[in-house]
């Protein structure tokens, strides 16, 4: 299993609550309203790129936000 840095995995936990609840891709700005720790909009979207190049989360197109992947709701049973 791969291990995130703790800014990923807050990030990462953010973004699947709050497609769960939505249901719609999740863009940096609403990250960063809901994120515990002072992240900047840029912040976010640097660790959402790191992201899915990890595989955890995808765009369906290029101004969305980002949706998780199977891999990500895994990452996040194991983890929480």
């Amino acid at each position: 299993m791969t291990t995130l840095n703790s800014r990923s995995e807050t990030v990462l936990k953010a973004l699947i609550e709050a497609y769960l609840v939505g249901g719609e891709p999740v863009g940096s700005r609403l990250l960063a309203q809901r994120s515990p720790e002072p992240l900047s909009s840029a912040t976010i979207r640097n660790v959402l790129a790191d992201l899915e190049g990890e595989a955890f989360l995808t765009q369906p197109h290029a101004s969305a936000g980002r949706v998780p992947t199977q891999r990500a709701y895994r990452y996040y049973v194991d983890r929480w």
